[in-house]
């Protein structure tokens, strides 16, 4: 089982030919509203690879709430520990998509409710993980707790540092892996790429976008390559490489061909709109891959 614990939001899309300007009111071409969340996004990605997922999140009593457990109970997750707080309204993501790249302002709501006793209501299902897959959108206390407990108890952790001005270096010790892109590594370790990836062997892998991804195997610098798409949206794709990774260390692959792998579903996921809507199904990521021998 696939433990992810994390964000559940709505996508609030708006897309533009035109970015504004400090000030500046423009007319926009569409206006969409879609299940996002880094969290639900990356249990999508992991559920559509046909491996078991179960999601621990909150959700606002409210028509978005109802909207995203639905959507979460559709996509095959175990919503068991999906809960709804009157506390807060549900969490939203407002996008800005510009000639296929993305702005993102995140407005956390129900996600703040994902506390240490929402993961203790949850502590048997996290004990029979093969692995616990995390991010940022949640308290920062919630996260050092589980990764405590995740550590006591020899559970594998996946973090993916997004906001990354959320991460604290005294969880590096004890994750199994940490995913964050070429951004998020720069402003955790400066400009010393080479040697960050060097004290983190098999843990730190930075992706590179459509160029793949990359790590230190205890030996020699791995560079994995992307795969070639058509850019549709490039929203959700760093959550379907994570869903996807976490996919495969489940499924017991080794780092390098679990990165291949977690790279083709994310060249999947850009070729169509929204955060969601590109995750691959299984077969899909292993005829892209075939296509590329």
């Amino acid at each position: 089982m696939i433990t992810i614990i994390g964000s559940i939001n709505m996508d609030i899309v708006t897309e533009t030919t035109i970015f504004p300007k400090q000030g500046e009111t423009i007319l926009g071409n569409k206006f969409t509203t879609v299940p996002g969340g880094k969290g639900a996004n990356q249990a999508v990605a992991a559920a559509r690879l046909h491996h078991p997922v179960q999601m621990i999140g909150r959700v606002g009593a409210d028509e978005f709430g109802s909207s995203l457990y639905n959507n979460l109970n559709n996509e095959k997750i175990n919503t068991k520990f999906v809960k709804e707080t009157t506390c807060k309204a549900t969490g939203i993501a407002n996008i800005l998509l510009y000639e296929g790249d993305n702005r993102i302002i995140v407005v956390a709501g129900a996600n703040d409710e994902v506390t240490i006793e929402a993961v203790d209501e949850a502590m048997d299902a996290i004990k029979n993980s093969a692995i616990v897959v995390l991010q940022l959108e949640i308290p920062q206390q919630t996260v050092t707790y589980i990764i405590n407990i995740c550590h006591e108890l020899n559970i594998p952790v996946l973090l993916n540092p997004a906001p990354s001005e959320r991460f604290e270096h005294q969880w590096m010790d004890k994750l199994t892996y940490f995913t964050p892109n070429e951004s998020e590594c720069h402003d955790l370790f400066g400009d010393d790429l080479e040697g960050a990836l060097m004290q983190y062997p098999n843990k730190l892998i930075v992706t590179l976008g459509d160029k793949g991804a990359r790590f230190y195997d205890g030996k020699q610098h791995q560079f994995i390559a992307g795969c070639p798409s058509t850019v549709v949206d490039t929203t959700g794709a760093g959550d379907t490489f994570n869903g996807a990774f976490a996919f495969c260390i489940a499924e017991g692959y080794k780092i390098g061909a679990a990165l291949q792998f977690a790279n083709a579903a994310a060249s999947l996921s850009v070729e169509k709109f929204g955060a969601q809507g590109g995750m691959p199904t299984l077969a899909d990521v292993q005829f892209r891959l075939n296509n590329m021998k």
